[in-house]
């Protein structure tokens, strides 16, 4: 699996990084860098890639935060981690899979969801990987003035959104998407939590949202999600 999209969101500030299976984001602080969720297996090669397109060097690169432990999010983490000693950063209750100690937790599958889900198996599985810290609902993080960890159960039970405040940015994981509409996320494994978990990322009112598949929201964004969680 190959390819790698650069998308600027907000200039010099974040970029998305679309993969053909999925996405990360890079956070910028001056020549600190943040990178959200980490792609496939192999892709470490094409993130540097794309840091380096951007005038930034891959060793400024001081943590992934990975939003949850499917291998679309996982996949190159371990791998940059080893090149670039950033730190991983996980919730608690993903981390025991992410590092390999506990199998992925099986999704509860609409039959529409089945094919979706089979196609999403084709990316490579993630390694063993390690985590470096393991966080918590309400937990700062010390990039973009202050990242709010908000736990969002549902997609997975440590799935994370992560809130920049300051800048008015907010990452969704896969509790939300954005695949040519606001919609809740796909493959939960506990349906109703993933929406109550929608309702409170969308009740911090972002400017700006990032979803783990689809393009980010970046106009009348709180008024989107609002409206689409309420109905979920």
């Amino acid at each position: 699996m190959t390819g790698l999209d650069l998308v600027e969101v907000i200039p010099h500030r974040l970029h998305m990084l679309r993969f053909p299976i999925g996405q990360a984001y890079l956070w910028q602080d001056d020549q600190a860098l943040t990178l959200v969720d980490a792609g496939h297996a192999g892709a470490a090669d094409a993130i540097e890639g794309a840091i380096r397109s951007l005038g930034l060097l891959p060793e400024r690169l001081e943590r992934i935060v990975l939003t949850h432990c499917h291998r679309d999010h996982v996949g190159a983490a371990g791998e940059l981690r080893d090149r670039r000693g950033a730190r991983i950063v996980a919730h608690r209750l993903d981390s025991p899979v992410i590092r390999g100690e506990q199998p992925v937790p099986e999704p509860v599958l609409a039959d529409w969801e089945l094919p979706l889900y089979a196609h999403g198996l084709t990316v490579p599985q993630a390694p063993p990987t390690p985590v470096d810290q393991e966080v918590e609902d309400g937990e700062r993080l010390p990039f973009g003035g202050g990242a709010v960890v908000v736990h969002a159960p549902g997609h997975t039970p440590g799935s994370i959104g992560v809130h920049l405040p300051e800048h008015g940015v907010l990452f969704t994981g896969d509790c939300v998407a954005g695949v040519g509409q606001v919609m809740l996320g796909v493959f939960n494994v506990d349906g109703a939590r993933a929406r109550a978990s929608f309702r409170r990322l969308a009740a911090l009112s972002p400017s700006v949202a990032c979803f783990g598949h689809g393009d980010p929201l970046t106009t009348a964004t709180a008024d989107s999600l609002h409206k689409t969680a309420h109905a979920a």
